[in-house]
Formats: C-alpha cells, structure tokens, sequence
C-alpha cells in the first residue's frame, strides 16, 4: 500500500498494489500495521459499512461529534465517485477547504478522512457500491451535516444540480458558517 497526503495533509490517498493477470486481480485493501507505521499511531476501526447507489445521488456532506467522532477508510468497489473531505476544524488554515478525488473500480484508491472533516460523495458512474471502514459507531445524537452546496466551500460535484438524487435530511443541512458544533484545531480527537 502507498500512501500520499493529499493538499490537506491529515488527508491520506491510499493507493494498493494490484496483482493482476489473466486471471483476475488480488489487492491487499487494508494492512492496519502499514497503516499505523505512516500515521505514527493506530487506528482502531470496528466497524465495515457498504453502500448501493445509482448515478446523481449525492451523500453528505456528514460527520459525528465526540466523543463519537468518526475517521473513514473508503473505496469503490464498483463504479465510481467523487470523494469530498472537508475540513472542519475551526482555526485550521484550511478550516472551509476540501479535498476531492475520484475513487473507482478501475483504479482502486482510496482515502482514509481523520475526525474533524466532513465526508460526502457523488455517484459518477450507473451505479456504485461504496464500502468503508469506521473507527467508531454511529451515534444519532451526534450525528452532523453540512450543506453540499455551500458557496463558501465551492465544491464541483461534476453533475448538473437538477441531476442530483439527495436525502429530504441532505438537502436540509445548514451553511458551515451557521454551525456551531465544529472540531477544534490543534485537539488531538484521537486521545
């Protein structure tokens, strides 16, 4: 597994090595003593999540408060999306800023998002099976969201808005300069 940060660097593009023949392919997905050797600590993830979706819908932009915060590993295993990470950490120098990378079938990346972002994707493809891993549980009182088109942010979701397929809860989710219950930057949310 090769690891990148991304122009967020808390955000890591994790990118497996493929062997593949005539036969298929064989790809390690998740190595936790890799992992923990880039990062400089463990991850504790206890639960695998998977999702079904078809062209235009549009999932996020959602985090957990503590002390039910939430890192995600998540990939593609068919289709294709655009993965959003948004920081959401007050005082970072990217607090508002995102990162988006395409997660597919084909090139089989993924990206680990730490606890203080905000975690949204757009299915690209026909359909797409979403799967990812959580370091913790989802707690409903705890659970946030930001409005995917927030003009501060500016995200290019590479689709029509009349194409979308959002959640009644989605298409609700307050302006990040309207929330009040962020991340802290500098806190370590791991501890």
């Amino acid at each position: 597994m090769n690891f990148t940060r991304a122009d967020i660097p808390e955000v890591i593009i994790c990118e497996p090595i493929v062997h593949g023949d005539h036969r298929g392919y064989f790809v390690e997905t998740f190595k936790e003593n890799t992992l923990k050797e880039f990062l400089g600590f463990k991850i504790n993830f206890c639960q695998d999540n998977e999702s079904k979706s078809s062209f235009g819908v549009l999932r996020g932009l959602h985090y957990q408060l503590p002390p039910f915060a939430q890192t995600k590993l998540v990939r593609v295993v068919k289709g294709s999306v655009l993965d959003v990470a948004v920081d959401i950490r007050v005082g970072s120098p990217t607090f508002g800023k995102y990162v988006a990378i395409e997660l597919n079938e084909e090139n089989k990346r993924q990206l680990l998002i730490p606890r203080g972002f905000a975690h949204g994707y757009m299915v690209l493809s026909d359909e797409a099976v979403f799967t990812y891993k959580v370091d913790s549980y989802y707690s409903p009182k705890c659970d946030r969201g930001i409005a995917f088109d927030d003009a501060n942010i500016g995200i290019d979701w590479q689709i029509e808005h009349s194409r979308l397929q959002l959640s009644d809860k989605d298409m609700k989710q307050p302006l990040l300069k309207d929330v009040d219950e962020l991340f802290e930057y500098g806190v370590d949310y791991y501890a």
